[in-house]
């Protein structure tokens, strides 16, 4: 493995977005355009930690959102690597959209106020 497999990812602290969100975001997007091709071996949370100057907890939050997603797997010697493009993801996503949907017109709330609760809910994660 290489140590600047994530050279690129960059933490802004003056963010209102978390260091592990911001984390997170970067890697699924770059698993989502293919930059980071799948069996793409990831540093160990403890190494990335060190290199970025973030906690560990921090690291390993990001890292544990990212395998329940099922982007990346995580086997104790062969470390955490890319398993698929995020695909999985973008899956659930539409289908929570759509049961969303669903409640949203089963309980005669209109369209537009539906979406505020969504950006609300957005801006607080």
């Amino acid at each position: 493995m290489s140590d600047d497999v994530l050279s690129w990812v960059r933490i802004d602290a003056a963010s209102s977005v978390p260091p592990f969100e911001q984390l997170r975001v970067q890697i699924l997007d770059a698993a989502n355009e293919g930059r980071l091709a799948v069996g793409t071996r990831l540093p160990p949370v403890r190494a990335l930690a060190a290199r970025m100057g973030l906690a560990v907890n921090t690291v390993a939050r990001a890292y544990r959102e990212l395998e329940q997603a099922e982007v990346v797997t995580t086997r104790s010697r062969a470390g955490t690597v890319i398993a698929a493009a995020g695909d999985n993801g973008k899956r659930r996503v539409a289908e929570a959209a759509r049961i969303f949907a669903d409640s949203v017109r089963a309980n005669g709330l209109d369209p537009k106020e539906a979406l505020t609760y969504v950006e609300t809910a957005l801006r607080l994660r």
